[in-house]
């Protein structure tokens, strides 16, 4: 049996991501809140096309930033374009569908983190926000004010849920490593400082009034940072791992032994439906975490389950199944 949910955070259970394949909003609300009662969350569904995409998503939350699709990518304009209408439209569609679930306990909702967004998104003047610390600046003060109002929204349509929020922060290594590549492709864009990123994921921490967990898939995941930062919980890709791998292992054992709760990535989101998803990645938890040293009942306090990242790419049939992987392996850590 897994732990008793505690408040906006469980621990001990399965839980997911973020996208999902199809395109029906309603048939993937109750998909996830049917397969992952424990920790539900708002899936998002990329292939409804342009809007429903991770930036075209993320940047329709700015809150006084407009923003429209020009020249194959998203960039900061004078008025919404046609193409953050729609996003709007699909993102009111997806809390709507919140409605129709009434949860009782806890819910995540999801949004791209701000650095994610400053390297993909451009400004007027050409060169994504990311090359401007003025601009990460005003957009974090913009996404943090737009968070705010969507877990209002999402509040209103479940009054009983427990909410938190994951911001997907897939770029954020690469922005602090100086990876991210210029318009131009023949350059890179000047490191972030590690006190700036905190400071910046702090704002958005302290302005969203609920649990902050952030999500970020890249094998040099920042945790120290991140927990620096005022995020409750981490989720990361455990299968990037390996037990010789000493300064990461010691990153994230600071963080686990300081009380850290971690959302461990280890059921692939694609792939073939196999008999043994789930007791591989009940092994691969358990065998980081007789690596850190840590006491077996430690982890049902501080871990849950999840896959690796988003499922867009996956089949409807493999997503299911993989949600029941999760769940399965869940239970062989936690039972």
């Amino acid at each position: 049996m897994s732990e008793e949910l505690s408040g906006a955070l469980p621990t001990g259970v399965a839980t997911g991501i973020g996208s999902l394949p199809g395109t029906d909003i309603a048939e993937a609300v109750n998909v996830v809140f049917g397969e992952l009662p424990e920790w539900p969350y708002l899936p998002e569904l990329p292939n409804r096309g342009l809007g429903a995409d991770m930036i075209g998503r993320g940047a329709t939350l700015l809150a006084g930033l407009p923003v429209q699709w020009w020249g194959f990518r998203w960039e900061i304009a004078d008025l919404p374009g046609i193409d953050a209408r729609r996003a709007a439209d699909f993102l009111e569609r997806d809390l709507d569908a919140l409605h129709e679930v009434n949860a009782h306990g806890p819910v995540r909702l999801t949004a791209v983190g701000p650095f994610t967004l400053a390297a993909n998104l451009w400004r007027r003047t050409g060169g994504a926000m990311l090359a401007d610390p003025g601009a990460v600046a005003d957009l974090t003060a913009s996404l943090a004010e737009g968070l705010r109002g969507y877990v209002a929204a999402a509040q209103a349509r479940m009054p009983k849920a427990e909410l938190s929020i994951q911001l997907d922060e897939p770029s954020l290594p690469a922005a602090l490593a100086a990876r991210i590549n210029t318009e131009s492709g023949l350059d890179f864009y000047r490191r972030v400082p590690v006190e700036v990123a905190r400071d910046r994921i702090r704002e958005v921490a302290d302005a969203v009034g609920v649990p902050l967990v952030v999500h970020c898939c890249a094998p040099d995941a920042p945790v120290e940072l991140l927990q620096e930062a005022g995020a409750q919980a981490v989720s990361i890709d455990l299968t990037s791992f390996g037990l010789d791998d000493v300064p990461r292992l010691d990153a994230l054992g600071e963080y686990l032994d300081g009380g850290g709760m971690l959302i461990a990535g280890v059921v692939p989101p694609l792939g073939q439906e196999r008999p043994d998803v789930d007791k591989a990645a009940a092994d691969r938890v358990q065998a980081l975490w007789s690596r850190l040293g840590f006491a077996p009942e430690q982890l049902a306090r501080q871990v849950s389950v999840s896959t690796t990242c988003g499922m867009a790419g996956a089949s409807p049939a493999y997503a299911r199944f993989a949600m029941e992987a999760s769940r399965e392996a869940a239970k062989r850590l936690h039972g």
